[in-house]
């Protein structure tokens, strides 16, 4: 059965592997999560990912988690703010910051998916897809 949010689901995926202590964590691929697994990774959430093929051939990202001295994750909590149900946009003056600057958010613009920081100095608004913190 596909996923109403695949997004969510990817969300979902990465935050109890990390939770759980894995090394690693697979997902389906998608453009969109190709883009937020990029941004995971320049703002230092993520060790590093890769496409692969699994068994069946189906083209899949592999994320490998960070961790710090003391083996907790780096990722504390991940939240889908615009669903397929409630789309949530906003203008570029308008964007929430994330645990006071602590944590990112993640915005797809007409100039493609970027963080909040970035649209904001681009002056470039969209649709706010996730944070992280």
């Amino acid at each position: 059965m596909a996923a109403s949010d695949p997004i969510a689901d990817m969300l979902a995926k990465v935050q109890n592997a990390a939770k759980a202590g894995h090394e690693k964590v697979d997902v389906p691929t998608s453009k969109m999560k190709l883009e937020i697994v990029k941004i995971l990774k320049t703002e230092g959430f993520i060790k590093n990912f890769k496409k692969v093929q699994d068994d069946n051939g189906h083209s899949i990202i592999r994320i490998f988690l960070k961790y710090d001295d003391s083996n907790k994750s780096i990722i504390h909590g991940m939240k889908r703010l615009s669903t397929p149900g409630r789309r949530v946009y906003s203008g570029y003056k308008d964007l929430p910051r994330v645990y006071n600057g602590y944590g990112t958010l993640i915005v797809s613009t007409s100039s493609g998916v970027t963080t909040g920081k970035k649209a904001s100095e681009k002056m470039v608004g969209g649709e706010l897809i996730c944070t992280v913190w």
